[in-house]
């Protein structure tokens, strides 16, 4: 993955593309401009860190459907939205879906740099995040069916006998099996085991009932 934020533009008016460039660059900051919200989609997802700042008002897509479309596709882009004929309900309605922020027109360009590193970082939080889980997961991947089961009844409790009752085998096995679980998670605990489970997304089974 490449960490080279990106701050991208999209505008259907050329000199606001073009003054926002300007901004941006004396700030610093990598930019790619776009003319219309269908033009953005098409270009293939930014793998780093990335910021949008976008036009409520555009032709053919506006900047609320683009924002849908987004959410619908499962990209993750922070925006940051600028507009001259924004509204109290519109404000809302995109900040609940995950905007940075709303900026009605004219603004000021310290307000909106501050918006853009708000996005930034709240981008790079995410990758973070994301990161983790895929490690998370390709952890968990290591496992067999058998060790995965005996992961699962570990991660709620269960004591190695305990573990041996509900799956049919010597509590000798189970501890043969919890050994590798820990040996391929790189782990030592169950505290441990829970944090590798949190961020893979995996929410261990509850228990009803367990046979002693």
């Amino acid at each position: 993955m490449t960490s080279t934020p990106i701050v991208f533009v999209t505008d259907d008016d050329a000199s606001v593309r073009k003054s926002l460039q300007r901004l941006l660059d004396a700030a610093q900051y990598e930019t790619e401009l776009f003319e219309s919200a269908s033009e953005f989609l098409s270009r293939p997802a930014h793998p780093g860190p990335s910021c949008v700042i976008v036009d409520v008002r555009m032709p053919e897509l506006n900047g609320i459907d683009f924002q849908k479309a987004l959410i619908d596709q499962g990209r993750e882009e922070q925006l940051v939205f600028i507009t001259g004929h924004g509204d109290i309900p519109m404000c809302a309605e995109v900040m609940k879906a995950g905007a940075v922020d709303f900026l009605p027109k004219p603004f000021k360009p310290k307000q909106l740099l501050e918006s853009v590193e708000r996005a930034l970082t709240r981008s790079v939080e995410q990758h973070h995040r994301a990161s983790e889980k895929n490690h998370a997961r390709s952890l968990l991947q290591r496992l067999t069916p058998r060790e995965y089961q005996v992961m699962e009844l570990v991660a709620t409790g269960l004591l190695n006998k305990q573990v041996g009752a509900e799956l049919g085998m010597a509590e000798k096995t189970v501890k043969t099996h919890r050994a590798h679980v820990m040996q391929k998670l790189g782990i030592t605990s169950v505290a441990e085991l829970m944090v590798v489970l949190q961020k893979a997304g995996v929410t261990p089974p509850v228990r009803t009932g367990t046979k002693v």
